[in-house]
């Protein structure tokens, strides 16, 4: 087991090829610990090299206004109207804390989603 960093794309292809080709393998094993020590070293270089940007709070709001099946006026008692829902729905106004604490404990919305 020879492993090495990941330092450009042409390693990172590599180490992915031998996780696909050892991802069967036991833990606690010599392959196992490979795969282990190589899924780190590749997540460490999507880290570097392909971060996940957060989404806009408001897609974030309204993608899970989708997956709930929810309508704007649904939004009202916790956002402070229906006046309200609409210009932050129009980003005419920011969400405030108390706003996405609100969004944050009653439909699930991660708080990192919701502070942009």
């Amino acid at each position: 087991m020879v492993i090495k960093p990941i330092k450009n794309n042409k390693d990172y292809e590599k180490a992915l090829k031998k996780i696909e080709e050892i991802f069967d393998t036991k833990k606690n094993t010599p392959q196992g610990d490979e795969l282990e020590i190589l899924s780190i070293l590749v997540e460490h270089y999507e880290q570097q090299h392909y971060p996940i940007v957060p989404p806009d709070p408001i897609e974030a709001i309204k993608f899970r206004m989708e997956q709930m099946g929810l309508k704007n006026s649904d939004l009202a008692p916790y956002l402070g109207g229906r006046n309200r829902v609409s210009e932050i729905l129009n980003k005419k106004r920011h969400l405030t804390v108390k706003m996405i604490k609100s969004l944050y404990i009653n439909f699930n919305i991660p708080a990192e989603s919701l502070i942009g």
